[in-house]
Formats: C-alpha cells, structure tokens, sequence
C-alpha cells in the first residue's frame, strides 16, 4: 500500500460511498413520516451499544413499576439511511440514534443523545440517580467520562480493528492503546466497588456497560476480547457479568423494534 499524500485542501468525492452513509453534511436527505405509537415516550433507535442504553433504561423503569414509562420503540436502519429523514432530523438534527419524544407533556419534548436521555428519564422520574450533591457529582463524572471516551473504542478501535476494509498497524496500535488503558481504568475503579459510581446501580451502569462490558464479554466486534486481552480485567469482567444478569438488561437487549416503514 502506497503512503497516502495529504493534499492542501481536502475534498469530498461523491462518487464514494460507505456502509455509514457518512457525508460531509447535515440536514435531511428526504422527506420522511415516522410512525408514533400509542405511548408517551416514543423511541427511535437501533441495538448498537449507544441505543442499547435507552432500551435497558426504559426497561429497568418497568422493572422498578414506574408508571409513565411505557414507550414504544422503533428501529431506524442506519444501514438504509433512516437517520437522514426528515422526520428523523426533526428530533436529532445530528442524524444519531438514539432519538426521543415524549408526549406526556402540554408541548412535545425532543430528547437527542444516548447520555442526555438517561440523564431526561432518570430527572422525570426519579430514578437511578443519587439525589446527594457528592453522589451524583460522582455519577456524572462517569457520565461525561463516557460520552468522551467511548468514541475511541467505537469510531476508533473498533472501527480499524474489525470494520476498515483494510488492517493498519498503525490506527490499530493507536486505538487499542487508547481502549487497554480505559479497560484498566474501569478496572481499578471496580476493584472496592460494585457498581461504577459506587454501592449503587445508577445510570452511569447503563451508560458505560454496553460499550465496555459488552466489549470484555466478547459481544463486540468479534474477536475483539481476545485480541484486548480482556481476561486480565477481573473486576471489570465481575462488573460486567453483575449488570449483564439483570433481567431488565436482559429484556433491553432483546427488546422487539417495530419497523418504521
């Protein structure tokens, strides 16, 4: 493979195109009607790691029997481009799943980003966040921790290890680097304690496990856990194995999405 030559000014081919959809654009690409079911919440998402966070929170809601929380959750095929929609765009003008409304007030709130709608369903109901000013501190930590770190694993790691069309030592050295380090972080902050946050389940849990307890469970990117090492993260693996057993992880991870078509 020849060394690619970094031109002045970088410009967008047209004539190619990827399995993402990615354009160096935003708004939307058509018009589009998104169906709106019978609940308050409506959700529109897919199973990734980060639409994987709303369905577990939703459905630790139930588990808990939380009234309000009922939604209805529909599947926006990233593949086949949904997210760039016009009704889609309307909720989450980043074309990003997960997207949210909810219905249960007098005026219809938009929610956008996987983190923010933890953070909306944890406020409006009151649930799985500390109401102590140093606990919750502490939980948002890991919050923001999280929205910063995991693109690395994801749009980096993940990405050059297991989807680039081609191997390259170089990003694939870089990333892993970068995603063995925040394992090792996780797994010294686990090392006294049960959940990230500390005693308690919390959203942070929901936040983080999907990405990285899916990751050293071997659920991500094939053969990813065995590349990373991932036995070495004992307290990590524990963690992750503890939140994994919920049922309503469990049900989060095979919650049914209706077709938006």
């Amino acid at each position: 493979m020849s060394e690619y030559e970094v031109p002045k000014v970088w410009e967008w081919n047209q004539e190619e195109t990827n399995q993402f959809g990615n354009q160096p654009v935003a708004g939307s690409r058509f018009d589009q009607t998104l169906p709106v079911g019978e609940h308050p919440l409506q959700v529109y998402s897919l199973g990734t790691p980060n639409g994987q966070k709303v369905a577990i929170m939703l459905e630790e809601l139930k588990e808990a029997g939380v009234e309000g929380a009922e939604y209805d959750l529909y599947k926006i095929h990233i593949g086949e481009g949904d997210q760039f929609g016009s009704d889609f765009v309307n909720i989450n003008p980043n074309s990003k799943i997960p997207a949210m409304m909810d219905y249960s007030q007098d005026e219809p709130i938009r929610v956008f980003e996987s983190v923010n709608i933890l953070l909306y369903l944890a406020d409006k109901f009151g649930q799985f966040m500390p109401t102590n000013l140093a606990e919750k501190t502490e939980v948002m930590n890991w919050l923001f921790w999280q929205t910063g770190a995991a693109p690395y694993v994801g749009g980096g790691f993940g990405h050059f290890y297991h989807y680039a069309p081609t191997a390259q030592e170089y990003p694939i050295n870089r990333f892993t680097m970068e995603t063995k380090r925040q394992l090792d972080l996780l797994d010294r902050q686990l090392a006294d304690k049960d959940f990230i946050a500390g005693d308690e389940y919390t959203i942070a849990d929901m936040a983080i496990w999907p990405w990285y307890g899916r990751l050293v469970q071997g659920h991500l990117y094939g053969d990813a856990a065995e590349f990373l090492k991932a036995d070495e993260y004992s307290n990590l693996k524990k963690w992750a194995d503890r939140v994994g057993n919920r049922p309503a992880v469990k049900r989060g991870l095979e919650v049914e999405y209706k077709d938006v078509n």
